[in-house]
């Protein structure tokens, strides 16, 4: 008998049995009988948690009686979930044998259950370790684009956002740990997101349940970007990044590093940037006849980060802030004037955000542990024009987050989360479209999870009361037209209407909505290695301020916006308040995933159905009205119109119908050897109208795959992705082709003193491939990047 269970065994005699501790020791082997170090081993319902030693050895003290959950992970493995049931007094000794998963299965963080890709109910995503530094691009969105089911809305390579199976812009929630990043990227695609993957730890996809946490702003999806800038821990380590590119010059440089002392932790983090326009294999616009280079304009960037973070560390938890200053300014393609080829339009964007992180493992009969998230975010981009600043944006959020999680109560395992948010939305200049405004969210949200012997049930709920408060909505007379009948009506418009376009109308709005969300999934472990995952949800969003309120001239898309909140009149010619009722976006939705989790071979298989009624969208009302000033957008509908009317923006109304969007997302993975690993994966939606037609900027069917040959030392990738001809379009779209990007990386460790140096070279496009992004605003002025070689170095300590 070891010296642990000799001195359990001393304890036993001198105390009754109702005061000794409860205690786990055991082992975690794979199935080849070696055992995992470094495993993580947690108490599911009390947040305990431990790693395995080198002899793969665990130990648990101080536990209840009765039945307890374990949940096993570790890289390169599949999950493990045992439920043991704990002696009345003694050590209970148990070895558990983890299985090899092909698929990497990622704990998320942005639930306050357990949830991971290969174990919830509906589909998750993970970004993280290597795979996320190769992926890693300027924009959040392109730099996750390979993930299945999720793709970017590409806009010149400065700014992207994720779009999940066809849904974006205020459907996909960003955050970061947990917390709205608080940009404006949620209304025009040409607005950047204000975070940073080079920084970051990992970044998750979620639908389904879990994105009732989040509230009625994430019916398509939550993305969250996970970062360590509030410590849990005082451990030194850190990694830091030389890279650059040539297809934009880019250089590139981060670090991050976290180090304590005693009851404190510390973290810092930074980053800086630099690119210019990038190269392109056709000229941008390749139905000119004049004359163009092959790079896309006003594509260029400079950006850096700071941030600063501590952290009080207890024995029950820890609580913690940090404050980060983010900087960017970047061009924005397409958005220049007249023949001024050279002009330089950008936005020069400033973000300060302060997070505080906090929790607590609370010895109570009903609550385990207490999660805390609380942030303001002061954010502000000017898009400067001939060196004056043309149009302002801010916003400027407080936000707090409270999670309860509860003891185990018939072994159901969940908590309830409150949620705060008020944000103050401003625009002020000549492209000011939206109107400031005031958004306040209050909230109420439960889930639950329970296991049924193979059968894992997971629900949840959310109530939220929300207000949109603006009292400068402006309603102008619109002088808008339809080309084909102005020349008869110009001498009456002239005479008739000059002074009655000049009078705009303001007043206040106060709207409040009661979203309520539900949600209901399985996952059945119906033989070894495999599961099937079923979700049913029902999910209401109140409608973004710049859906209900726009009405002005919107350069980054090259349309003229006018809100929900407005309507065509009977004969079409003009723009007046709707008399319809403003109602709630309600999604019902069911989701269909098929595992594969053990083995040599790994599979997910996705199918899903989402009908939406009331959805929000643009349509074209074939009436054009006057920018303010000359914009020369090269996609305009007829050169020959081009003099007359460079002025002029098609004029696009919100509107609500009922949609269908269904579609699959696949992958399957094969490790063939220890070092070789083959994966393959498509996905596809399918977006129409109920009542027949297309929705517009709908992704394409996409096929996908990578080889990758790995050893202590070398990691070669190689990645070819096809992507399909679009040509299921809306009436003001056209078809886009489809083309094929070939990928390729391999980096070299090299072990040097106490760190890990890694070599890495990275090609992208390397056939130099035209390629134009449906789902892009700007695919006929700025198709992506052509060739590229990305050289870099990076280390860990």
């Amino acid at each position: 008998m070891n010296r642990i269970s000799s001195l359990a065994a001393l304890i036993s005699v001198l105390l009754p049995a109702s005061l000794l501790a409860q205690t786990i020791e055991g082992t975690v082997v794979n199935n080849a009988g070696r055992t995992v170090a470094g495993a993580k081993v947690k108490v599911e319902g009390i947040g305990a948690e431990t790693v395995t030693d080198k002899a793969g050895r665990f130990v648990f003290t101080d536990l209840n009686e009765g039945k307890t959950e374990l949940h096993i992970s570790s890289s390169g493995y599949a999950h493990l979930h045992q439920d043991i049931s704990m002696p009345t007094q003694g050590i209970k000794e148990i070895t558990f044998t983890l299985q090899r998963s092909p698929i990497e299965v990622i704990d998320v963080y942005a639930t306050p259950i357990h949830m991971s890709v290969m174990e919830s109910a509906s589909p998750v995503s993970v970004l993280s370790g290597e795979t996320l530094r190769r992926q890693q691009a300027s924009t959040l969105g392109d730099s996750l684009e390979k993930l299945p089911g999720v793709q970017s809305n590409f806009h010149g390579a400065v700014a992207s956002t994720p779009i999940i199976r066809g849904l974006s812009g205020p459907r996909v929630l960003i955050s970061q740990n947990g917390l709205d990043v608080s940009d404006v990227s949620r209304v025009g695609p040409d607005h950047s997101v204000a975070t940073e993957a080079s920084t970051a730890q990992q970044i998750e996809v979620l639908r389904g349940p879990a994105t009732l946490f989040y509230g009625s702003g994430a019916v398509g999806g939550v993305v969250n970007v996970v970062d360590g800038r509030v410590p849990t821990d005082n451990t030194t380590r850190g990694e830091w990044l030389l890279e650059t590119n040539s297809v934009d010059d880019k250089k590139l440089g981060s670090f991050n590093l976290t180090t304590g002392y005693e009851s404190f932790g510390f973290y810092a983090d930074g980053y800086w940037r630099e690119s210019n326009d990038y190269d392109v294999p056709v000229a941008p616009d390749s139905d000119s006849d004049e004359p163009q280079d092959h790079v896309v304009k006003n594509s260029a960037e400079k950006s850096d980060g700071v941030t600063l973070g501590a952290s009080y560390l207890f024995d029950q938890g820890y609580v913690g802030v940090a404050v980060e200053q983010f900087n960017r300014e970047y061009g924005i393609p397409g958005h220049s004037h007249g023949d001024s080829e050279d002009e330089n339009v950008y936005a020069d964007l400033e973000q300060t955000r302060v997070q505080l992180l906090g929790e607590l493992n609370v010895d109570s009969k009903w609550i385990s542990k207490i999660n805390l998230r609380g942030g303001f975010t002061d954010y502000e981009h000017a898009e400067i024009e001939e060196d004056a600043v043309g149009t302002v944006f801010k916003n400027e959020t407080h936000e707090i987050k409270l999670d309860f999680i509860h003891n185990p109560i018939a072994d159901w395992n969940g908590g309830i989360s409150f949620h705060y948010k008020n944000s103050d939305v401003a625009a002020q200049g000549e492209e000011a479209f939206t109107p400031p405004s005031k958004a306040q969210t209050i909230a109420l949200a439960i889930m639950e999870e329970k296991h049924f012997g193979d059968v894992l049930l997971q629900f949840g709920g959310r109530i939220e009361r929300v207000t949109i408060d603006a009292n400068n909505v402006l309603l102008p007379t619109l002088d808008a037209h339809d080309h084909d009948d102005e020349a008869e009506e110009e001498d009456d418009h002239d005479h008739d209407h000059e002074e009655e376009s000049t009078v705009t109308r303001v007043f206040d709005l106060a709207h409040e909505f009661t979203p309520v969300s539900v949600s209901a999934g399985l996952v059945w472990d119906f033989t070894p290695g495999y599961n099937l995952g079923l979700s049913i949800s029902r999910s209401e969003r109140a409608p973004s301020a710049s859906e209900l309120l726009s009405f002005g001239a919107h350069i980054g898309t090259g349309t003229y916006e006018v809100g929900a909140l407005f309507a065509l009149d009977d004969d079409g010619s003009s723009i007046g308040l709707t008399g319809e009722n403003i109602d709630l976006e309600t999604a019902n939705n069911i989701d269909l995933t098929l595992r594969k989790t053990q083995g040599d071979i790994g599979f997910v298989f996705n199918a899903f159905y989402n009908q939406v009624d009331n959805y929000y969208y643009q349509i074209a009302t074939g009436l054009f009205a006057e920018s303010g000033h000359d914009h020369d957008h090269e996609h305009e509908e007829s050169d020959v119109e081009e003099d007359e009317h460079t002025d002029e923006l098609p004029v696009y109304l919100f509107q609500t119908d009922d949609v269908i969007l269904h579609g699959f997302e696949a992958q399957i993975a094969w490790q063939a050897t220890d070092t070789f690993k083959a994966t393959l994966f498509s996905d596809y939606v399918r977006a129409r109208l109920k009542d027949g037609g297309d929705l517009p900027r709908t992704p394409p069917l996409r096929f996908g795959s990578q080889f990758s040959y790995e050893t202590a030392r070398l990691s070669a990738h190689l990645d070819i992705t096809r992507y399909q001809e679009q040509d299921r379009v809306s009436s003001d779209e056209t078809t886009t082709g489809g083309y094929t990007l070939v990928d390729a990386s391999v980096s070299y460790d090299l072990p040097v003193s106490s760190q890990d140096i890694v070599v890495f070279l990275k090609g992208s496009n390397l056939t130099d491939t035209e390629a134009r992004v449906h789902t892009s605003f700007l695919k006929d002025i700025a198709p992506r990047p052509g060739r590229s070689i990305s050289v870099g170095v990076r280390g860990n300590f």
